[in-house]
């Protein structure tokens, strides 16, 4: 059985707050998985049965009748969720590692659906539910400042922090303000080296001693108007071209927020803030 996930908002300005009638836990960093064990064990991605993807979870530590949702991750040796990891294993189940289920709401309890309970119940409901193994585990909320919690977050490298009104209900398929994400940007200076003919989108090079390192795509961010502006100085300025992309002198340069850099080396899911002038 099914259940589209309820969805987050992002925080005002991406900043933590500590409010009493709010909850803070940890964001981590995997693939969305829906873990339903009605009348057959299924497990869901937002968009995918992925049942036979993970034999590692299909004895879960739940009776029938019970749908929890959370996060699927590789954790690394410090016991870190390693999304390159598991978004790899995801696609390609050649050399993939196990994965962990770290579970974070029950929706449905002994059969019956409880997504209109408040969080605070469906929490207890959860620790009631599942017994923690080596590939289930439990989100439990910090006990503390939010934002001091961001801050040891962030010193870590880790992803973010989730907010949850103690009371929300579940809002199946909604992106709702009840949830609420910070998420742990870093921040780079970069050149622009060119732009796609299909898509709209920027290609990036970061300062690597005297060369410029092709780093992937911008196409978070951009607005229409850093479009138009650029426009006429990519014309001025053209390099070269191929098949899909326009290359430019690397004369632009723009700061842009990101989450992490993979392995290959290229920057994770930029985002546009402004021209440096």
């Amino acid at each position: 059985m099914f259940i589209p996930p309820m969805l987050l908002q992002y925080a005002k300005n991406n900043e933590p707050f500590d409010d009493i009638s709010t909850f803070a836990e940890l964001k981590w960093d995997g693939i969305r998985l829906i873990v339903s064990n009605m009348k057959e064990l299924n497990l869901y991605t937002k968009n995918t049965n992925a049942t036979a993807k993970y034999p590692e979870l299909h004895n879960p530590p739940i009776p029938k009748g019970t749908i929890l949702d959370g996060e699927i991750v590789v954790l690394d040796e410090q016991g870190r969720a390693d999304f390159e990891a598991t978004n790899g294993g995801f696609r390609s189940s050649k050399k993939r590692k196990p994965v962990v289920f770290m579970a974070f709401d029950i929706l449905y309890h002994q059969g019956l659906d409880v997504t209109g309970l408040p969080l605070i119940r469906r929490k207890q409901l959860l620790e009631e539910t599942l017994q923690e193994t080596d590939h289930y585990r439990i989100v439990r909320p910090i006990n503390g400042s939010a934002k001091d919690f961001f801050d040891i977050v962030c010193q870590h490298g880790l992803e973010g922090i989730v907010l949850k009104k103690k009371d929300s209900k579940y809002f199946k398929g909604v992106r709702s303000w009840s949830w609420q994400k910070v998420i742990n940007y870093q921040k780079a200076e970069v050149y622009i080296t060119g732009y796609s003919k299909k898509e709209n989108s920027w290609l990036l090079g970061y300062p690597d001693g005297d060369r410029i390192r092709p780093i992937g795509a911008l196409e978070l961010g951009i607005t229409q108007s850093a479009r138009e502006s650029m426009w006429p100085v990519f014309q001025s300025f053209k390099s070269g071209e191929s098949k899909d992309h326009v290359y430019i002198k690397p004369i632009v340069r723009c700061k842009v927020k990101y989450r992490d850099w993979y392995k290959s080396g290229a920057m994770r899911l930029p985002v546009f803030e402004e021209f440096i002038i």
